[in-house]
């Protein structure tokens, strides 16, 4: 009987995004008002069972690397990082204190930083990624798959990273054009990045998204080859959704079947 063909070396066929727009969404808008839930999300999750560990598998040392998403820093997942370590996980986050620079440039430290976590504690990890946290983090570990065992991303558009609020693509463009000042026109390496974004995810990964996310639109968090799991909430608070944290502890359980 012939072998099997390993996972990395199969065919990797792509989805196809749509070409950049300026203005991002138009019809219908996500519902950007409803972002101000965040505050009653952070306070549902502390009253939920599972903020306190009740019935919650324990992580066994288990490594996780957290990246924020867009605009956003490590201390976004501060909440998450400290309900990790009492589940008796290893986590960390990715260093970045404004998610604003070049893909390439975050994905460069977010592999050094995945690597030294990995080297210390001596096991795979796993990285879950909000919003465009999820994007480089898809990309860190199909490039990586030795160091990464697991992705799980939150609100992040991996099925068209354009499909966005027009608020927050004014935002990307802003974010762009200082780049290009900073750093000059590094266009090819941000056409690498979405090229294996696109591409068939080499290490298991999960989408956990909401339909009443007001800064990406939920479709675009959907791709036929990534399973998806949708939770109730804003964009904003998935890092402090205590549906998102209990299927957290389901996916990253270490006896998992």
């Amino acid at each position: 009987m012939a072998s099997a063909t390993p996972h990395d070396q199969l065919p990797r066929p792509t989805v196809r995004f749509p070409k950049r727009g300026l203005l991002g969404r138009l019809a219908p808008l996500p519902p950007i008002w409803l972002e101000s839930r965040l505050a009653v999300e952070y306070q549902a999750l502390i009253r939920d069972p599972v903020w306190h560990g009740r019935r919650v598998p324990r992580g066994e040392g288990r490594p996780v690397l957290l990246v924020p998403g867009f605009l956003a820093g490590d201390q976004s997942l501060v909440t998450m990082r400290d309900w990790f370590r009492r589940m008796d996980y290893r986590p960390s986050l990715s260093g970045i204190r404004v998610n604003i620079r070049y893909s390439e440039f975050l994905v460069d430290g977010i592999t050094e930083r995945l690597r030294e976590h990995v080297e210390q504690y001596g096991r795979r990890a796993a990285i879950v990624g909000h919003s465009r946290g999820g994007l480089l983090a898809k990309v860190v570990a199909d490039r990586n798959p030795a160091l990464v065992d697991q992705v799980i991303t939150l609100g992040s558009p991996l099925g068209n990273p354009y499909d966005v609020h027009p608020m927050t693509l004014a935002s990307v463009h802003t974010a762009r054009f200082y780049n290009f000042v900073r750093y000059g026109n590094r266009e090819q390496l941000e056409t690498a990045f979405e090229t294996d974004l696109a591409a068939r995810p080499i290490v298991p990964i999960t989408s956990i998204y909401t339909r009443s996310d007001g800064i990406v639109h939920w479709r675009a968090c959907l791709r036929p080859d990534i399973p998806a799991l949708e939770v109730h909430g804003s964009h904003s608070g998935l890092a402090h959704n205590a549906e998102v944290f209990h299927i957290l502890a389901r996916l990253l359980a270490p006896n998992r079947k």
